[in-house]
Formats: C-alpha cells, structure tokens, sequence
C-alpha cells in the first residue's frame, strides 16, 4: 500500500439545473447526509493530507458548508470542462507534491477502499502516470468510454460526443474519478486543449497526451453503484434508494430482523445491534444507535437517540436527539421523547410528551402526561426519581423534581417539588350540583324557541 500523501480534490462547479433547486445539487442529502459531505468522510477516513472543493454556481453555499470541515475551496468561472475545473486546483494545492485524488461532489459513494485501490495502482511496478476507475454499466448511456488490455493499461479514452460507432460499443465506461501524481498532474493539464465536438477542456485528455510522450495509464474498475452520479430529482432518489437496499442487507447480515425490510429508512450513521427487531415503516434519522435485543415497532421515528439492550419502542413513537432509553425501557404508542433519559425498565406507554427529562429506573408515566420544559424564552428540566408514578393526564411544570417511590395524582399540574414515597394531588375540587344540568337545559331550549320567534 502506497504511504504517500494525498490531497482529494473534489469537483463541486456545476449548476445543477436539472435538479431544478435553490440548494446546490452537492448538497442535497443521501441518507441523511450532503452528497459533498459523504466524499469528506471518506477521504478523511483515509487521512487526507490536503482537501480542496472546485466550486462555481452557488459557491456560497458549498464554501459555507465546507469552512468548518477544513476544506479549501478553488473557484471556476466560467465553467470550461473538466480539465479546466481540476486546473483551477493548481494554487489551493501549490506546494504539495504528493498524490492527487480527482473525485465529482455528484458522485457521492465511492468507498474509501476503492480511493485506496487507485492509489495504491498508482504506485505499482509499471509505474502509471494516472490511474481512472471505470466500471460497466447495465446500460453505458452516453458515459466516455476507455479501451483497455487485460492488465488494465489504456490504450485510448474517448468522451461519447467523439466516440466511434465501434468505441461506443464498448462496456466499460469512464467514471470521470482519476489518481495522478501532483508532479504530473499540473503540466499534463496546461497541454489540454479543446478541439472537441463540445469546445471544453476533458480531463481524460492527460491520459492521451501521456500515452503520445510514451507513458502508461491503468484504469481499475468499480462497481456501478460506488461511481452512480446524481443530476435530477430521479437520480437522487434511485442513488438513495440502491444505498437503502445495502444498507438493509448489512443490517440482516448482521443479525437484525426486518419484518419489510423496504419499508425500514436507515441514515447513513445508523448503529443497529444484533437481534434487534424492527417492524414495518420505521425511519432512522442521524446519529441513532439501536443496541443489541431492542424493538422498534411500526411508525417510528427515531433521530438522535440511543435504545439500550432490550427497550421496546413505539408504534408510532417518536425520539428525537438528546433521547436515552435504558435497558429494558418501554416508549409506547404516540409517545414523543426529547432531550431526555430513561433509566432501566422505566415506561411511558401511551400518548405523552417527556422533554428535557431524567426518569428514573421503573418509573411509570401515565397516558397523556408532558412535562412543561419550555416557558417561551428557556428550557427547563424534570428529573422523575425511581419507581416513581405519574398519573394520567398530568402535566409536570418543570423545573420540578418528583422523588423516588412518589405518586402523582392523575389530572394534576405540579409546580413544586414532590419529596420521595409522597402523594401529590394538584387539581380543581370537585363539585357536583343536583339538578342543573336539567334547568341549563330548559333554559337554553327557551333561548333558542324565542331566538327563532324574534
């Protein structure tokens, strides 16, 4: 494997028309996650030693996004092809004299062990000057086509526009994602020139242009779905839809049930242990983690929170980040959780919003409880102690403490704090008053009779 530097140089200029959006098309999500922040994760995961994201359209918005992530940034105005956008990388990068990953911010999900493979094929014994991933398609639409011998060395690239009807009946297709050395790369790109059907700059031309000094490319291939790029509203639905796909296999292969597994939404951070089991129609936002042996019924929906060993969730549950449900805990039906925690074997069962909360182990909260977190300017927090019992239709007003082993009367509002083993009621007195609901009645049927007459 090659140890040398790298820095990823990631492609971003394009306008994106075809998605028809105010968002840059590098930022719309797959899996709960930027396209352009999918490639970050990866190129970081290999230990990138620069990053820089060629930007054009709405620049604005990918350099906002890429700031906090140390990423520098390269404009290209006005948009001349490829070779012309990678150019514009030459001074972000000046200095470096490692290893350069060309990658597209329209092509998300190319594994960091396919990056690895390039460059790694980079430096191998015959010593290519550039390494291109291909991959072959179902159907090679209108993609640039490589011609290539056995061991992968390229004897001729063309963009389909230049294409021969022969060259056009070739299978394996350009992903347009290329590894070049950065002493190669700069002085290989000022020989582009663009005397093509479509007047631009290709990249693939410094494949050509080395071949004619005498000097070897490779091409490596990859699977179809690593290089899908996404131009419209209907390719980033089908890119998310075939990463789903995967994702529901690997959460099976490794030992969750999936009653519909088509039906079960996973982000693309999803932690999901063994022998878990999830119903039908479940969405998984960011950053949620299911432990092994929990349940997760139908019509949840989870973001930002953990599920200990054995805690059941929903139907139609609701967890939202900040959320920790302890082992063996029960959320039940229409039940909303936020910010809070749930110690082990604890329950809210039934139509009820806990915000901002610590609840104790084998506290039972009662159908139609909230605690009041939120008085229009700050939130406040509700600590409920162990075995303690909310009852139904309660409404905690926080901040507020409930001790352990307390019960609280159904129906009440509790503003103050309730010490341990007490009984808490806080509700209007009761009345009753014989016989009126008949007199209300016969003087409202008068009400009405002469209403009508008049």
């Amino acid at each position: 494997m090659s140890s040398r530097p790298f820095a990823a140089l990631i492609l971003a200029a394009g306008k994106g028309t075809r998605m028809k959006s105010d968002l840059h098309k590098v930022l719309h999500p797959i899996a709960g996650r930027p396209m352009l922040g999918h490639l970050i994760a990866s190129v970081d995961a290999l230990g990138a030693a620069r990053k820089v994201v060629v930007t054009g359209a709405g620049r604005e918005q990918v350099e906002a996004f890429v700031a906090p992530l140390g990423v520098g940034v390269a404009t290209q105005e006005p948009q001349l092809g490829t070779a012309h956008a990678v150019q514009q990388g030459e001074a972000a990068l000046a200095g470096f004299d490692g290893d350069v990953l060309i990658l597209y911010g329209d092509v998300p999900l190319v594994r960091p062990d396919t990056m690895r493979h390039m460059l790694d094929r980079l430096h191998a014994g015959d010593k290519p000057v550039a390494v291109v991933l291909g991959f072959r398609p179902a159907d090679p639409l209108a993609y640039g086509r490589i011609l290539a011998n056995a061991e992968g060395r390229i004897d001729r690239m063309v963009e389909y526009k230049d294409a021969s009807a022969s060259e056009r009946a070739i299978d394996l297709c350009n992903s347009g994602l290329m590894a070049v050395r950065a002493a190669d790369l700069w002085p290989l790109l000022a020989r582009v020139g663009n005397d093509n059907a479509a007047r631009e700059y290709y990249l693939p031309d410094i494949v050509m242009i080395a071949r004619a000094d005498g000097r070897m490319s490779a091409v490596i291939e990859a699977e179809p779905w690593e290089v899908a790029g996404v131009n419209s509203r209907a390719e980033l639905a089908a890119v998310e839809a075939d990463w789903q796909q995967r994702r529901r296999l690997a959460a099976m292969v490794d030992g969750a049930t999936l009653i519909a597994p088509e039906t079960v939404w996973f982000a693309h951070d999803t932690q999901v242990g063994r022998d878990v089991m999830i119903e039908p129609n479940v969405f998984f936002g960011p950053r949620a983690v299911v432990e092994d042996g929990a349940t997760i019924h139908g019509f949840s929906h989870i973001e930002g929170a953990t599920i200990r060993q054995g805690a059941e969730i929903g139907p139609y549950a609701r967890l939202r980040p900040g959320t920790d449900i302890g082992e063996a805990a029960k959320i039940g039906n229409f039940v909303e959780v936020k910010n809070a925690r749930f110690g082990k074997g604890a329950k809210a069962n039934h139509l009820s919003y806990v915000g901002d909360a610590d609840v104790g182990a084998k506290a039972n909260i009662g159908a139609g409880t909230i605690t009041c977190n939120y008085d229009g300017f700050l939130k406040y927090r509700t600590v409920i102690g162990e075995g303690a019992f909310i009852g139904s239709n309660s409404a905690l007003v926080a901040p507020v403490t409930i001790g352990d082993g307390a019960i609280v009367g159904a129906g009440s509002t509790i503003t103050r704090d309730v010490e341990a083993e007490a009984l808490a009621v806080a509700r209007g007195q009761q009345q009753a008053r014989a016989g009126w609901a008949t007199r209300f009645r016969e003087a409202m049927k008068i009400k009405k009779a002469a209403k009508k007459a008049g």
